[in-house]
C-alpha cells in the first residue's frame, strides 16, 4: 500500500503498546498499534488544512559535500467536520483529503564524454540509445532512460456515526475508502538487480502503476446489563482490490550484462503481467466482562478470513524452450553486442510476437493465472483483572488461536489441473505437477512433497501475566510489566505462493509442521512524575523468538564440495549436492519453515516536560540489540530464500544482526504554541533524531558456493597475508596495485578491519 487508508487529521488518538499483556489484544509479535478517529460532539466543528513541499526545501548538503537533489513537488489537502445530527442522541464526523505528488523517476544519468559526478552511471548513453533503437525496428517502444517523472496520486475519506440508542446500549459504524497509485520502475533486486543505479540503468517503460482501492466498514456495539455484566460486539468487513498497470505494452523481460553484472534492463516489468489482488476480510469479535468486586472477568472471542484471488503470471510473455537469455530467469545477454547480434539475426522478433500473442490468448479466453487462498483464525481468551489493593492491579490471561486454512487444499488441486495435472512419462510428459521428486531437508534426508498439504492446524496457547503498580498511591511513581507469549500472523501471500504454483520448475511449499509465529516476550517499566511537570519514564523488554520464519531450499543436500584457496567455504556440486527433475536437470522447493533462534533487547528513557505557558518538550534515547535468522521481506518465496546472505550450508539458520534493527537512536521534540484569542494560535514544533542503523553485509557479485544466487554470498576478509596468496585479474591492472588497494581498503573500515579472517 502507496498510501495510508485514513487521514491524520481524521485521527484522535494513536496508541502504540509495545507489550500488551491483555489477552484480548492480538495478531502481532512486535507492538500492538490501534489509532482511534474523531468522533462527532454537540458542537458542529471542522478544519481545513494543506500541505506543499517541492525539492527546493531539501538539504542540499551532507557533511558539507554537495548531494544530488532529484525532482520532487507535493501538495496535500482535505478538510473535516463533525457535529450532531440529534443532539446527545446521534454524531457524524466526516473527513475527505487529496495528494498529489511527483517526483524523478530515475536520480542518475547515463555516462557520456565529459560527464562526471556522483549521479553519472557507468551505463553508457551510446549503448541505452542503440538498445532502444533496435527495439523500435521490432515495434517496440523502451521509454526514456532519464529524465522522467513518477506521480504519486491518492484520494481517501471516512465517515462516522455515533449513537447513543439509550442509556445501555451506544453504536458505533464507520466506513472508509482509499483511491490510491503510485509510479514505480522494474523492482530493483527480486531476482537480480535492475537499478536504477551507478551500475544498472532501465528505461521507462519498463516501470508500472500500482493501485490500491479500498473500501471498509466497521461497526462496535457497546452493551451494559445491570450492574455487573457489559459487552463489546466489533463486526469489520473490508475489500481490497490491489492491480498494477504496467508502462509496457506486451513484451519479454531483456536483461543485458557487462562484466558480469546487470547493465541494461528493458522490456516488461516481470511482476505485472496481469497482477492482480482482491483481497476481502471479515473479522468478528466480542468481549464479554463480568464484574466481581475485585475482579474484572473477561470472556472473549474473535474470528477473522481472509480470501486472496491473486492472478501473478510472472515469466509467461517468454517462450519455454526458446533460447533467450536475456529473459526472467535467464543469466541475462553477456553483452550489448550479444543481444544486437540475437536481434539481428531474427531470434529477437519472434519472443515479442509470442508475448503479444500469449496476452491476446489470455485476455480473450479469460486464462490468466488465478489463486485463491482462504486463511483465517478462530480465537477465545479468558482473563481475570484483580485488584489486589489500591496500588496493586494483576492480570492474569489465557489466549488460544487457531488456524483455519478453509477449502484452500481445494483450490490448489484446481491449479495442478489448470497447469496440465501430474507428470508421469508415458500418458502425461507435459504435467507440471510431480510430488515424486525427491528433495532433502537440512539434514540430507529425502523429503517428498504433496503439494496440497497445508500445516496443520496446531492451536497456539498465549497465556499473560501483567501488573500495575501504583507505588507512591497518587500515580506519580508507577511500576508496570509482565510476561507472556503473543502470536501474530505471517504473509499469507507464501500460502498463495504455494497455491499458485504446483510446478517441479518452481515448487513452493510450506512445512506441514509450519507454526504461526510467536515470541516470549518480558517487559518492565517505570514512571515517575516531579511536581515541576517532569515526567521520567523507562522500559526494559527481552523477546526471544520461539517461531520465527525461514525459507528454506529443499533442492539441496548438504554441499561436499569446498572452494580452493584462502577461501575455502563450502560448495555445492552441481548434480551430487542437488535434487533433481525428471529431465535430469537441478530443481528447487522453496519451503516456508519455521526456526526457535532469534533474540531482541530494548531499553528506552525519556524525558518529557511542560510548562504553563503551552511549551511542552521531550528527549528520548533507545538501545536496540536484534539478532534473527532472516530478515527478509518478499512476496515470492525464492526471494525471501535468495536474498538470505550465507557463507555456510543455504538451508543452516545462522542468527545475525537483524537487518532492520536500529542500535541506538535519540529523538527529541519542543513545541510552543502562541495563543491570540478563542480562535486563533500558531503552534511551532521542531524535531530532531539521531539514529545509527542502515545494516547491510558485504556480499560477492557471483555465485561463489554454486547455489544457482549471484547476490547471497557473504564475502570472506581475508588477512594480508592471505591477500599476498591471491590472484587477482590482469586486465584491470596489476596485482600488485591491486593488492595494495585490497589492504587498503580493509585497513580503512573498521567493521571489515575487525573480522580479518571471517566472512
Amino acid at each position: 500500500m502507496y498510501a495510508t487508508p485514513v487521514s491524520l487529521d481524521a485521527i484522535d488518538q494513536i496508541q502504540v503498546s509495545i507489550a500488551p499483556f491483555d489477552v484480548s489484544q492480538s495478531g502481532f509479535t512486535g507492538a500492538s498499534i490501534n489509532a482511534v478517529t474523531k468522533s462527532g460532539t454537540n458542537k458542529f466543528s471542522g478544519t481545513v488544512y494543506g500541505f506543499y513541499r517541492n525539492d527546493g526545501m531539501t538539504g542540499s548538503k551532507v557533511s558539507g559535500e554537495d548531494i544530488f537533489v532529484p525532482k520532487l513537488s507535493q501538495v496535500q489537502t482535505g478538510f473535516s467536520i463533525g457535529g450532531p445530527i440529534i443532539k446527545n442522541k446521534l454524531f457524524f464526523f466526516a473527513n475527505f483529503e487529496i495528494e498529489r505528488r511527483e517526483d524523478a523517476g530515475s536520480n542518475y544519468v547515463a555516462a557520456r564524454p565529459g560527464l562526471s559526478g556522483n549521479q553519472v552511471s557507468r551505463v553508457s548513453a551510446a549503448d541505452l540509445d542503440l538498445v532502444s533503437s533496435t527495439l523500435a525496428g521490432l515495434g517496440y517502444t523502451t521509454g526514456a532512460y532519464e529524465g522522467y517523472t513518477h506521480r504519486t496520486d491518492n484520494q481517501k475519506g471516512i465517515i462516522k456515526l455515533d449513537w447513543n440508542i439509550n442509556k445501555n446500549h451506544t453504536l458505533v459504524a464507520t466506513y472508509n475508502f482509499l483511491d490510491a497509485s503510485k509510479d514505480n520502475n522494474a523492482h530493483p533486486s527480486a531476482i537480480g538487480r535492475r537499478g536504477p543505479d551507478l551500475i544498472t540503468l532501465q528505461f521507462e517503460n519498463s516501470g508500472y502503476q500500482i493501485n490500491n482501492k479500498i473500501n471498509s466498514g466497521i461497526i462496535e456495539l457497546r452493551s451494559i446489563f445491570g450492574n455487573k455484566f457489559s459487552n463489546k460486539l466489533q463486526i469489520g468487513y473490508t475489500n481490497f482490490n490491489d492491480f498494477r498497470n504496467p508502462f509496457s505494452e506486451p513484451a519479454p523481460v531483456l536483461n543485458i550484462n557487462e562484466g558480469g553484472s546487470r547493465y541494461i534492463v528493458a522490456g516488461h516489468e516481470p511482476f505485472s503481467i496481469n497482477n492482480r489482488l482482491k483481497q476481502t476480510v471479515l473479522q468478528i469479535s466480542d468481549n464479554f466482562n463480568i464484574y466481581l468486586g475485585d475482579h474484572i472477568i473477561t470472556v472473549g472471542g474473535s474470528f477473522e478470513k481472509f480470501e486472496f484471488d491473486n492472478s501473478f503470471n510472472l515469466g509467461v510473455y517468454e517462450p519455454f524452450g526458446v533460447p533467450y537469455d536475456g529473459g526472467t530467469f535467464g543469466p541475462g545477454f553477456a553483452s550489448v553486442q550479444d543481444f544486437i547480434n540475437y536481434a539481428n539475426a531474427g531470434d529477437m522478433q519472434p519472443i515479442l510476437d509470442y508475448a503479444k500473442a500469449t496476452f491476446a490468448a489470455n485476455e480473450a479466453n479469460d486464462t490468466w493465472a488465478l489463486a485463491e487462498t482462504n486463511v483465517g483464525q478462530l480465537s477465545f481468551y479468558v482473563q481475570d483483572q484483580w485488584q489486589a489493593n489500591d496500588k496493586l492491579t494483576l492480570t492474569l490471561g489465557l489466549r488460544v488461536d487457531v488456524p483455519l486454512y478453509f477449502d484452500t487444499p481445494t483450490k490448489i488441486q484446481e491449479n495442478i489441473d489448470r497447469n496440465g495435472g501430474t507428470y508421469d512419462a508415458t500418458n502425461n510428459p507435459f504435467g507440471g505437477y510431480n510430488p515424486a521428486i525427491e528433495y532433502f531437508d537440512t539434514e540430507g534426508g529425502s523429503v517428498f512433497f504433496n503439494h496440497t498439504d497445508l500445516p496443520e492446524n496446531a492451536t497456539l496457547f498465549s497465556p499473560r501475566f501483567g501488573f500495575n503498580w501504583d507505588a507512591s498511591g497518587n500515580q506519580t511513581l508507577q511500576v508496570r510489566g509482565g510476561s507472556g507469549l503473543f502470536s501474530g500472523r505471517f504473509p499469507f501471500v507464501w500460502i498463495g505462493n504455494q497455491v499458485a504454483n504446483p510446478n517441479w520448475f518452481f515448487y513452493n511449499m510450506t512445512d506441514k509442521e509450519f507454526k504461526y509465529p510467536q515470541v516470549w516476550r518480558t517487559n518492565i517499566g517505570v514512571d515517575k512524575q516531579f511536581v515541576n511537570g517532569l515526567t521520567l519514564t523507562t522500559d526494559l523488554m527481552y523477546t526471544k523468538d520461539l517461531q520465527a520464519m525461514m525459507v528454506r531450499n529443499y533442492g539441496f543436500k548438504p554441499p561436499t564440495a569446498t572452494l580452493n584457496g584462502v577461501d575455502n567455504r563450502d560448495r555445492y556440486d552441481s548434480n551430487t549436492d542437488r535434487a533433481l527433475h525428471q529431465f535430469g536437470g537441478p530443481t528447487n522447493a522453496y519451503v516456508f519453515t519455521n526456526e526457535a533462534q532469534g533474540s531482541s533487547f530494548n531499553f528506552t528513557l525519556e524525558a518529557k516536560k511542560s510548562w504553563i505557558n503551552n511549551m511542552y518538550a521531550s528527549l528520548a534515547y533507545n538501545y536496540n540489540q536484534s539478532k534473527d535468522v532472516s530478515s527478509i521481506e518478499a512476496e515470492i518465496t525464492s526471494d525471501a530464500f535468495e536474498r538470505n546472505p550465507t557463507s555456510v550450508h543455504v538451508n543452516q539458520a545462522v542468527l545475525a544482526n537483524s537487518v532492520y534493527g536500529n542500535r541506538n537512536r535519540v529523538i527529541g521534540t519542543f513545541n510552543k504554541k502562541f495563543e491570540y484569542s478563542e480562535r486563533w494560535a500558531t503552534t511551532i514544533s521542531l524535531f530532531f533524531e539521531y539514529v545509527e542503523g542502515g545494516r547491510f553485509s558485504y556480499m560477492y557479485a557471483g555465485d561463489i558456493n554454486n547455489d544457482g544466487v549471484s547476490f547471497n554470498d557473504l564475502i570472506y576478509v581475508p588477512t594480508d597475508g592471505e591477500i599476498d596468496q591471491m590472484a587477482f585479474d590482469t586486465n584491470i591492472g596489476t596485482e600488485a596495485s591491486q593488492r595494495t588497494a585490497y589492504k587498503a581498503y580493509i585497513a580503512q573500515d573498521k567493521y571489515l578491519s575487525d573480522i580479518r579472517g571471517q566472512y
